[in-house]
């Protein structure tokens, strides 16, 4: 039974209690406890916003120091060339609103293809494959992204009106990963890869792809690469470097390719098999 009291909904519940040949009722506050639930589903939604789900688990259960290394991973770094000159001409509002408008659409081009955006940093965008949800052919998926990424900023109107053109830069191998502080805290990765994953973007060019060795061997016969040679690597020398073109038709139906028509039947049927960590 329920009744309501000063604008609150409590439970009546019978408690009987035979030694003394009386019933019991007790009031359970139903308002109170509806409020808390919904707070939690709130605490939750912003937990995920900022954390991988299998992260924000093991933070709920507890865990109090949060490190991972994880063997192999693909990287990819996307930043927007001459930010800074270009949003001196918008006012804070616009400018905002414009990082909103491009990073929201990369946003869904990264969750379609199961992979993991670590962080915006400025006009940087940051994105892993093969770290929380573990996929064998992280790399292939990655550069798939990559592609539409590249093609999605031709489709944005507000991108293509203030001249915006991206560097994307991609390269695979080991890093380690853990959760930074006890309030503001934030999900990050460092190591070599990291620094090298970087380095191919701040090396890029404007509106292009550019891709280590590592990366190179990975994609090769799936994806459409050119060579760009040697170019000098702060911390590394001479290292050879790629930028990767295009899918290749004849590999559509390959194994460990990704075409946007099977990431949309891997969407609708389930398929792709990810392995979250525990």
């Amino acid at each position: 039974v329920e009744v309501e009291a000063s604008g609150r909904t409590y439970a009546l519940l019978p408690v009987d209690v035979p030694e003394f040949g009386f019933v019991n009722v007790y009031g359970t506050d139903v308002t109170a406890t509806l409020a808390h639930e919904r707070l939690a589903r709130e605490n939750e939604r912003l937990l995920l916003n900022i954390l991988p789900e299998p992260i924000a688990r093991r933070l709920r259960d507890g865990e109090p120091l949060i490190a991972d290394r994880f063997d192999d991973v693909t990287l990819l770094f996307a930043d927007i060339v001459e930010f800074t000159r270009l949003s001196a001409t918008l006012s804070p509002t616009e400018l905002v609103g414009v990082l909103n408008e491009i990073f929201s659409v990369f946003d869904q081009i990264v969750e379609r293809y199961g992979l993991e955006k670590v962080k915006t940093i400025g006009d940087a965008y940051m994105v892993v494959g093969g770290m929380t949800v573990r996929w064998d052919d992280h790399t292939t998926r990655v550069a798939a992204m990559a592609l539409d990424l590249t093609e999605a900023m031709g489709r944005i109107e507000v991108a293509t009106r203030l001249g915006f053109s991206f560097r994307l830069g991609i390269h695979c191998g080991p890093v380690v990963a853990g959760v930074i502080g006890t309030k503001k805290f934030i999900y990050d990765v460092w190591g070599d890869t990291v620094n090298m994953a970087s380095r191919m973007e701040s090396h890029g060019v404007p509106g292009r792809i550019q891709v280590s060795h590592a990366v190179r061997e990975r994609l090769s016969g799936a994806f459409q690469l050119e060579s760009r040679g040697l170019i000098e690597v702060k911390g590394k020398g001479p290292t050879p470097t790629y930028f990767l073109v295009d899918r290749l038709a004849e590999a559509a139906d390959h194994p460990g390719s990704v075409t946007s028509t099977q990431t949309a039947r891997w969407s609708e049927l389930g398929t792709g098999k990810p392995r979250p960590v525990r």
